[in-house]
Order: structure tokens, then sequence, then C-alpha cells
């Protein structure tokens, strides 16, 4: 399956990299990373409510799976 990467273009934002120290560059690309992902949700015909869902389930995952990666390393 050959995607059309001009469909990109549309949805996601560049975060600027100049001027901003290293915790506000990765707090900047996760903010434009959830907002581009919630435009692109809505367009699809998602509600508020189920755009909030996934998001959260998603969010709710990664940290999970951070805190046992660093409990196992611990181990």
């Amino acid at each position: 399956m050959v995607e059309d990467f001009s469909d990109y273009d549309l949805f996601i934002t560049e975060f600027p990299k100049n001027g901003y120290n290293l915790i506000d560059y990765l707090q900047g690309r996760v903010h434009f990373a959830l907002l581009d992902q919630m435009k692109l949700m809505h367009t699809s015909g998602m509600t508020p409510n189920e755009i909030r869902e996934v998001i959260m389930t998603k969010i709710v995952e990664i940290i999970d799976h951070f805190e046992s990666e660093k409990k196992s390393e611990s181990s």
C-alpha cells in the first residue's frame, strides 16, 4: 500500500527548534502532536468525547509502560 504523503502536510505542525530549552522543545512537540492528532480525528468524524477517550487511553498506556520499564531496570 502506497501512502499519499501530501495529506500529511495538512495535519503535521513543525515545532520551531531555536530559542527553546530541551524540556520546552519536547513539551512543544507533544503539544503540537496532540493538536494535530485531534484535528485529524475531528476531520475523520470523531466526537470530542471519542477523541478524549482515545487520547487519554493512549497516554495512560504510555505512562504505564514507561513506569513498568523503570521498575524492571531497577530490579
